[in-house]
């Protein structure tokens, strides 16, 4: 089946990626030619998140080589999602994806994605079986996806994913997600069935990895309260049954109390307890707060980010 002249929109956000890019732009010459043969276009869209690199420059030069090129600077780092949904207001494919500018998603992989697509499917995800990654984000992302499966998306892959490729129809919705959302999780929360491709992450090649464990938490925080509200569930059930043995503690003391005449001990449990309760509340409130800020963050008008100058 051939695309019938369509074009495949890909984002690609950039941060201190100066090192990566020409490799990067390389391979993208190999892929749009395997696109050219299966009568697809490609429009590539840069999105410079605030990078003190020469990140900007090298897209500049990548902009001289391939005029059609689309690169959009923005005023300082707003992160990669939200440097991403800038991207979207600039897609005018029949279908879009976002691709790492650090090479460790192959772009043989989405050309896997590209024949899904092109056999009618409008939801391709690719799905990570392995990962040349240091052993503590291994080790964070196992967490991360176990508690995202028990306390947001059963059936998420096991392994996650970071590279999905989307039919135009998912464009709108991608584009005007709340902030802070993760993208990945609300592609697949929008209901279109996904065709799952198994493939190897890379092992980085150039550069230090900005996703610092800060950004992780961060990220892990906003997609468990972004899409679950188990958390608050769990904190109502918590308290209804302390609340419950609380109870009976009580009818234990009063009883011992009135039948026996024994004298009323526990000072270092009552002691124990408080302390334990008082963490307890605090971190509660914590989880509330989550919650109450992304609410504020929704609402406030903030831009989720500023556009410093576009090369169109």
């Amino acid at each position: 089946m051939v695309g019938n002249g369509k074009t495949l929109s890909v984002v690609i956000p950039v941060y201190y990626n100066a090192k990566s890019l020409p490799e990067l732009f390389a391979e993208l010459g190999v892929f749009e030619k395997e696109l050219d043969s299966r009568s697809l276009e490609l429009e590539l869209i840069f999105v410079n998140d605030g990078s003190g690199d020469d990140s900007l420059k090298q897209l500049l030069r990548i902009k001289k080589a391939r005029p059609s090129t689309k690169i959009v600077d923005l005023s300082r780092n707003f992160g990669a999602i939200a440097a991403s949904k800038t991207g979207f207001q600039f897609v005018t494919g029949d279908a879009f994806t976002i691709l790492a500018a650090d090479l460790q998603d192959p772009v043989e992989q989405v050309l896997l994605m590209v024949d899904n697509w092109l056999k009618g499917e409008k939801f391709i995800v690719s799905v990570r079986e392995g990962r040349e990654d240091p052993g503590s984000t291994k080790f964070f992302a196992r967490i991360y996806y176990a508690v995202v499966r028990l306390l947001v998306v059963p059936n998420y892959p096991v392994g996650g994913y970071d590279l999905m490729l989307m039919d135009k129809a998912m464009l709108p919705h991608m584009a005007t997600s709340g902030k802070h959302t993760n993208p990945n999780m609300y592609a697949f929360w929008l209901g279109f069935t996904p065709v799952k491709l198994p493939y190897h992450r890379r092992a980085r090649r150039h550069g230090k990895s900005r996703w610092t464990f800060r950004k992780k938490l961060n990220f892990f925080m906003d997609t468990i309260s972004g899409f679950s509200a188990a958390p608050i569930r769990l904190i109502s059930a918590f308290g209804f049954v302390v609340a419950l043995l609380s109870f009976a503690y009580g009818l234990n003391i009063i009883a011992q109390t009135l039948f026996d005449g024994s004298e009323v001990q526990g000072f270092a449990t009552i002691v124990t307890l408080i302390s334990f309760f008082s963490g307890t509340i605090l971190v509660m409130l914590g989880i509330i707060g989550e919650y109450l800020w992304r609410t504020f963050e929704m609402v406030n008008n903030k831009p989720e980010s500023v556009i410093n100058q576009t090369y169109l």
